[in-house]
């Protein structure tokens, strides 16, 4: 836990300030494990750590978490 909480809330930040008002972003830190971060776009998940899409913790997973999410939001419109 400790220090995922702040790249936690920093990653919440960029992709709300990239996709405002679109997505629902959870995460929280486990004693079991460095926490779960999850993405759901229009109520379809589209990111989930605790599945296997692993962290996003460089620029072209970030990138990739972005396009997939651009994806999603034209797939609901």
């Amino acid at each position: 836990g400790a220090g995922y909480k702040p790249k936690y809330l920093q990653l919440k930040e960029q992709l709300e300030d990239e996709f405002p008002g679109c997505l629902d972003i959870c995460g929280e830190g486990t004693p079991q494990a460095t926490g779960f971060f999850e993405v759901t776009v229009a109520g379809k998940l589209v990111h989930s750590k605790k599945r296997g899409d692993g962290y996003v913790d460089t620029e072209s997973k970030f990138r990739k978490l972005v396009t997939t999410i651009k994806v999603a939001l034209t797939q609901c419109q």
